[in-house]
């Protein structure tokens, strides 16, 4: 009496002749390169958090809330019409008391610009209101750097980095420095150490030129 194979025996010998030939493995449908780079994640930046200066300590208190998204080639410039990789959309907060004045004041900003690397990120923002109290700096470019240290509890590790308060400025001869211009995605290095909240930066990669 012949005996009946057992079923290791039979499929083995079937996957290794549809993997010699090149058959699919299953009818599921296998998405195209373009239809993947539909689906591709661009790079944004969010959450809130309260911050102290590691350089001048004081009781004043002082947060940033992010929510920024990247939206390459979005903003069409004189002689570049593609817009850049860079672009983005979002808002910025900022709050800020100062204790000497006993004062809370708000600024909000428009964000026009964000890259990011593994757990960094820079943007900036056109500032667009401020509140009672705060300094004048609607239609001023700002520039803001966050490090995302990991999910802690508290996020504790996480950092911000701001383009004012003397780190952007122009020193010239015997002049008193001014502030230097921001450009776009131009901010120092995340150097304020997060005392409450925390962000998450998505990093993604510029993406390449789009075709003509």
């Amino acid at each position: 009496m012949t005996s009946m194979p057992r079923p290791g025996k039979m499929v083995l010998p079937a996957l290794l002749a549809a993997l010699a030939v090149g058959l699919p493995l299953s009818a599921a449908p296998v998405a195209s390169a373009e239809q993947r780079a539909d689906r591709t994640a661009y790079a944004s930046v969010t959450g809130s958090a309260t911050f102290v200066l590691p350089y001048y300590p004081d009781d004043d208190v002082r947060s940033f809330s992010f929510d920024a998204h990247a939206v390459p080639y979005s903003r069409p410039l004189p002689e570049i019409p593609t817009g850049l990789p860079t672009d983005a959309r979002g808002t910025v907060t900022i709050s800020h008391h100062s204790a000497e004045r006993n004062i809370t004041y708000t600024s909000e900003g428009r964000v026009d610009c964000l890259v990011t690397g593994p757990h960094t990120a820079t943007l900036t923002a056109i500032i667009t209101k401020v509140s009672p109290g705060g300094p004048d700096n609607v239609g001023k470019r700002l520039g803001f750097s966050v490090y995302a240290g990991g999910k802690d509890k508290g996020h504790s590790d996480d950092r911000v980095g701001f383009s004012w308060n003397g780190v952007n400025l122009l020193p010239s001869g015997d002049a008193v420095p001014e502030e230097a211009p921001v450009g776009t995605c131009m901010a120092p290095a995340a150097y304020a150490p997060v005392t409450k909240g925390g962000y998450t930066v998505r990093h993604a990669e510029l993406p390449p030129m789009p075709k003509r």
